[in-house]
């Protein structure tokens, strides 16, 4: 059996605050992420594991033309499966629903395993946000997908 994505619900809500206080040093809280399932221009997805264990979300933002990727996060104990990748094809996916024809991102400059997927999945860095990120202080880098939907931006 595969893993599943499947659309968040706010049955969900706890169990994503947990894996924001483990991912994050930065965490959102709980009003937020409630905030953010209710948003009109919000998806958000939750990757179970074979076993229906939830392991993964991620949190998508389509606004003007563009999807933004805005929050994802497997949990430690989970890592090194694919999982963060099966979630940046679901991104891809919703993606092209919303006709989005740019996708970006951020990421902490030292976040090579990260850095790495984006890249793979044919991000280029672009631009850098000064001390953008507090808990440690470090520079975010801003990743940009252009041109998605094979219409030259």
């Amino acid at each position: 059996m595969e893993p599943v994505i499947r659309k968040m619900t706010t049955q969900d809500l706890e169990w994503m605050a947990e894996a924001e206080r483990r991912c994050f040093s930065e965490p959102w809280s709980l009003r937020l992420l409630g905030e953010m399932l209710d948003g009109q221009l919000d998806e958000a997805w939750i990757l179970e594991t074979e076993t229906g264990e939830p392991a993964a979300y991620a949190n998508f933002r389509f606004l003007s033309g563009e999807g933004e990727l805005m929050r994802i996060a497997v949990l430690p104990e989970y890592r090194g499966r694919g999982y963060s990748r099966k979630l940046m094809e679901r991104l891809e996916e919703s993606a092209r629903a919303a006709g989005a024809q740019e996708l970006t991102l951020e990421v902490r400059e030292s976040n090579e395993a990260a850095l790495h997927l984006y890249k793979s999945c044919g991000f280029r860095v672009e631009a850098v946000r000064k001390d953008y990120y507090r808990n440690p202080k470090e520079n975010a880098l801003i990743l940009w997908k252009r041109g998605f939907l094979g219409i030259p931006t």
